[in-house]
């Protein structure tokens, strides 16, 4: 059997969107050219972002509810050639069209469950209707993934929910997405520090989209009365709500834009703690570049974050919704800020995307044999 060497991935989010989703692909498309061959990418087109060989923007239109992304057309570019196997990383509108591509070419379609749909329901309709609309998301995730081969899920959480919360009956295989581990790693933080004009002291941050969903507030209730300083970087629907928030504490609370990616080891370098409230992470990239460089998370004890942060050994997790819980958590790591650092340094391997791609390249092979 010849191994899977050509893989296209479809996905409605990439450049020049700043998200997890958009981080896994393009950082597994660079890769894969070490490890196999090639990994063309079709995604919306947006703005001005001039796309490489080998990526192929789909014109678009902007996504309801959401205005910052695109929804491409469901089509495939005409000039994308065969692959040897397809990897759909939405179940949007260039995920419906990787599929229908790869069924037309006889070749296996692999999916990723990167994001929980029916966890957003109450970001989008008055309560009355949450219900309701958080099972027509279930229903529809069934209906999606039922048509591909095989799922890959980032953690055993995001297995767990897809096969038992949505209720989908489809083969799923954990794979972590993985990190750049040559690009995410321990630097001096001080200079980012002096740049963006930080408090000198603890400092503890988050960086990110500012969504509702994040509990970002949370983040702003732990630091308050306490020595710490917090920095928010990023932006998002919340931004205005945490700013309003952060006035009426006792804290120093900074908020920066996105950062460019170049600055972001640097970023998690400059911190004593790394603070992710979220409840509804697959699998929280942010804490796995954190843990990375070196720098500890606190987390709340829910979603793939459970097994993202490991307890006692690259962080520590508080029970979601109790900042008190959540301030004992940042206190307790503070304290024990230089071994817990040593600690997230051995873990460095154990999170590269070259260890995913291994694993991701046997179940392609797996897959495309069965097929």
């Amino acid at each position: 059997m010849t191994p899977v060497r050509t893989v296209a991935a479809f996905t409605d989010l990439y450049h020049p969107t700043v998200n997890g989703v958009t981080s896994t692909v393009a950082t597994w498309r660079e890769r894969w050219a070490v490890v196999r061959d090639r990994m063309p990418v079709v995604f919306p087109r947006m703005g001005d972002y001039e796309p490489d060989a080998d990526e192929y923007p789909v014109r678009s239109v902007r996504a309801p509810l959401y205005p910052r992304y695109r929804l491409a057309l469901p089509r495939a570019p005409e000039d994308l050639e065969r692959p040897d196997l397809v990897h759909v990383h939405t179940p949007f509108t260039l995920g419906h069209a990787g599929i229908r591509f790869a069924r037309k070419r006889d070749v296996p379609v692999v999916a990723s469950y990167h994001t929980l749909l029916c966890d957003r329901a109450d970001q989008h309709v008055p309560e009355p209707l949450v219900g309701a609309l958080a099972a027509t998301s279930r229903a529809y995730e069934r209906w999606f993934f039922r048509r591909v081969d095989h799922v890959v899920a980032p953690t055993t959480f995001a297995r767990r929910h897809l096969r038992e919360q949505v209720g989908a009956d489809v083969p799923v295989r954990v794979i972590s997405n993985g990190i750049d581990t040559d690009f995410f790693r321990p630097v001096d933080g001080d200079a980012f520090r002096r740049r963006y004009d930080l408090p000198r002291g603890t400092l503890v941050g988050y960086t990110g989209r500012h969504g509702h969903e994040k509990n970002l507030a949370e983040a702003i209730g732990a630091v308050d009365g306490t020595d710490a300083s917090l920095v928010l970087g990023g932006d998002g629907p919340a931004r205005d709500a945490l700013a309003e928030r952060a006035r009426e504490v006792d804290a120093d609370v900074t908020f920066l834009d996105f950062l460019d990616r170049e600055e972001l080891p640097a970023f998690y370098s400059a911190l004593d703690a790394f603070v992710f409230p979220s409840p509804v992470e697959t699998q929280g990239l942010v804490a796995l570049e954190a843990t990375a460089c070196g720098t500890p998370v606190v987390a709340a004890d829910a979603g793939a974050l459970v097994d993202s942060v490991i307890e006692g050994e690259t962080g520590y997790r508080y029970e979601p919704g109790d900042v008190d819980a959540f301030r004992g958590a940042l206190r307790r790591t503070l304290t024990e800020v230089d071994r817990l650092s040593d600690l997230c340094r051995r873990r460095r391997a154990m999170l590269s995307v070259e260890h995913s791609l291994e694993q991701l390249a046997a179940l392609y092979d797996e897959v495309a044999r069965d097929g």
